[in-house]
């Protein structure tokens, strides 16, 4: 899209949109960057206090066509954004990552990894370091074998070491199919 002037896309422009990645849609331009050569994009109908906005690299753009133009989409008395709203939405985003990033073993294999997850399903585990500790009482050591299992009450111990087995069995049987 290297040969478009900049009155192509003129802040209100209608257009609808195909990229090279394959989406289509329609929106209005709200900015438009020609030194980075990024749209800022606003998908869909106005109505309503929520819009989706798209910022879109122009070099993805597939084709393009003019729908017509329509008024300032940026007017400040329609325009407003959810301050408190966005902040919330940051911080769930940033505690579900950080929680996702704990429940990925460092320094361990994949197969230990595997254990792990499927361990997770049904019980509250955690890592510590490379040990897998499972209800906060059972531990799992490398090479992630019944006979790796330690600590925790005797039925937990064996309930651990039974999921293990099962799981071990069900990801071979993965494995081997």
């Amino acid at each position: 899209m290297d040969g478009n002037n900049s009155e192509d896309f003129a802040v209100g422009c209608l257009l609808s949109i195909k990229t090279t990645l394959g989406d289509e849609f329609q929106a209005q331009v709200i900015a438009f960057d020609r030194h980075s050569n990024i749209l800022v994009l606003q998908e869909g109908s106005k109505s309503g206090p929520r819009r989706n906005i798209r910022l879109l690299k122009a070099n993805y753009i597939q084709e393009f066509s003019y729908l017509g133009h329509a008024e300032d989409p940026l007017d400040i008395s329609k325009c407003y954004l959810d301050l408190n709203s966005l902040q919330a939405r940051e911080e769930l985003a940033v505690r579900q990552a950080e929680a996702e990033a704990e429940r990925i073993g460092v320094g361990v294999t994949t197969e230990a990894q595997n254990i792990f997850d499927a361990l997770s399903k049904t019980l509250p585990v955690r890592w510590d370091k490379t040990v897998i500790v499972v209800m906060n009482e059972v531990r799992v050591s490398s090479p992630y074998l019944p006979e790796s299992v330690s600590g925790g009450t005797p039925s937990a111990n064996d309930r651990v070491r039974k999921m293990l087995e099962f799981e071990r069995k069900r990801l071979q049987a993965r494995g081997s199919s």
